[in-house]
């Protein structure tokens, strides 16, 4: 079962959906997860936000940390998984922002890739991710580390629930 699936799955079982926000992947992690057949059931949809004028003033990040740090960043990635979350209507939010190369951006080497996750009860997390390879191989992983990161809090918060539910028995 693919990464997408198990999100996908975790999702529907919760009731839950997801909203998506990325950069260097370009619409990659959207075409993953409607990948899977029955993904309209927990997925609202994407944001491809490529430009950084829009990670502003459509994801709602925070321009003068914009301006400050440049796009690649890892309070940029919370701040894009915030946003569509927010723009979108969707109980999780994760995003990609990074260098794909060829060359480096904002002072960072190629394959720097933060991705990132927003979700209900104020979860927030973000991994930081020093990629190897060429364009395609750093925006690959980039689609995979970035639906790990969802579906670990998924089952993360999943296991705490149910520790509450038993818990409260």
């Amino acid at each position: 079962m693919t990464a997408a699936a198990r999100v996908l799955g975790r999702l529907v079982e919760r009731g839950e959906t997801l909203a998506v926000a990325e950069s260097l992947t370009g619409g990659l992690v959207a075409a993953e997860i409607t990948s899977v057949p029955g993904a309209s059931r927990s997925f609202r949809g994407a944001v491809t936000a490529y430009a950084t004028v829009l990670k502003r003033d459509v994801l709602g990040v925070d321009g003068p940390l914009l301006a400050e740090r440049g796009a690649v960043d890892p309070e940029v990635a919370l701040g894009m998984a915030a946003g569509v979350r927010r723009a979108l209507g969707a109980d999780w939010g994760i995003s990609t922002t990074g260098v794909a190369g060829p060359e480096p951006q904002d002072g960072k080497p190629v394959g720097t890739v933060f991705v990132a996750v927003s979700g209900p009860g104020g979860v927030e997390k973000v991994a930081a991710l020093r990629l190897n390879g060429g364009r395609a191989d750093i925006r690959k992983q980039s689609v995979r580390s970035v639906l790990e990161l969802l579906s670990g809090e998924l089952g993360e918060n999943a296991r705490a629930q149910d520790t509450e539910q038993i818990g409260g028995i």
